[in-house]
């Protein structure tokens, strides 16, 4: 691949994270769709804006489930 179309799949990326991490769906993309490009999801990623106008892009780190059936004993024994 070219270096100038290198670039410009680096900036369609970018673009797509960019509205990932407003919390939309790219337009005519599905999650299977992000999950193939190794994209996040909508919803895993954190947009911070910087007093001084710099705007960070995080990704959440996963959730651990809870297990179904904890066993919580309040006996003192």
């Amino acid at each position: 691949m070219c270096w100038a179309c290198e670039e410009a799949e680096r900036e369609r990326i970018w673009g797509l994270v960019d509205i990932i991490s407003t919390g939309q769906m790219p337009a005519g993309y599905t999650a299977d769709d992000l999950r193939a490009m190794g994209l996040p999801q909508p919803g895993e990623l954190v947009r911070e804006e910087q007093p001084d106008g710099t705007i960070l892009i995080r990704q959440l780190a996963p959730q651990k489930p809870e297990p179904k059936n904890a066993f919580v004993c309040d006996s003192p024994e």
